[in-house]
């Protein structure tokens, strides 16, 4: 069994007096591709919060190999091996691809000394090329971020998170707005990255997770369902009847 590299202990998240969580506890193994699904407002995306480190939990705990994170600041959940990619695309637009990647991989070397010339950080340049060429980029490295199309630019987000050299990858709905084309190579993207790391995702789109993922965590009401591999999940009769029979 593959040691558990990310755990939520009774998670709550309220919003003023709205409870987005109630007491949510799941376990994530090393190693795994696994997605957090469930109807709309089941809390997908405030448990991907919580469990990133965006939010502090109202309650409860997370754990990182086995260390209490709970609250931590962001750059202290990068440096300890998590990255993250967000539904809504975050690049610097106005650089192209290759100098997107660029700055990741120099952030990375040289935080406490960003001011330092490029030319004084031997191979920035090849590890952001190797970056793009691991997301498929690398024809594209002089051409303007802004002018990518949108998969382009969400393959360009996860190629700046993977400068971090992370253990763990979380991505909140990385297809969201993509055309049938573009989800499809990104979900290619996806399992491979999955090889070398641990995946976890939140989607909605219930064909391309129960294809490609090993496990699901499903959520209703901010509240835990269920959990089993996609074949346990089709089966379940509760999760059928809260979400599967919804027609996702």
């Amino acid at each position: 069994m593959s040691a558990t590299i990310l755990e939520a202990k009774n998670v709550g998240q309220r919003f003023g007096n709205f409870q987005a969580l109630s007491n949510v506890s799941v376990q994530f193994k090393a190693g795994q591709l696994c997605a957090i699904i469930g109807p709309n407002g089941a809390g997908k995306s405030t448990l991907f919060n919580v469990l990133s480190g965006a939010f502090a939990p109202s309650s409860g705990h997370v754990l990182f190999e086995g260390s209490d994170v709970t609250g931590l600041p962001q750059h202290q959940y990068a440096r300890r091996g998590i990255a993250k990619s967000f539904q809504i695309t975050n690049i610097f637009k106005q650089l192209s691809v290759h100098e997107n990647v660029r700055v990741a991989v120099q952030m990375r070397h040289a935080r406490f000394d960003f001011l330092r010339a490029r030319a004084q950080l031997p191979g920035v340049a090849e590890q952001a090329q190797a970056l793009l060429e691991r997301v498929g980029l690398a024809g594209l490295a002089s051409k303007p971020s802004a002018d990518l199309a949108h998969g382009q630019q969400r393959a360009l987000e996860v190629a700046m998170a993977l400068a971090a050299e992370p253990k763990l990858l979380l991505m909140d709905e990385p297809t969201a707005g993509m055309s049938p084309e573009e989800t499809t190579v990104m979900m290619q993207l996806i399992t491979r990255l999955a090889e070398e790391r641990t995946v976890i995702l939140v989607e909605h789109k219930m064909k391309l997770v129960m294809g490609i993922c090993q496990r699901l965590i499903v959520l209703h009401h901010g509240e835990f369902l269920a959990e089993g591999t996609p074949d346990e999940i089709r089966a379940n009769a509760e999760v059928r009847r809260v979400y599967l029979g919804q027609g996702k």
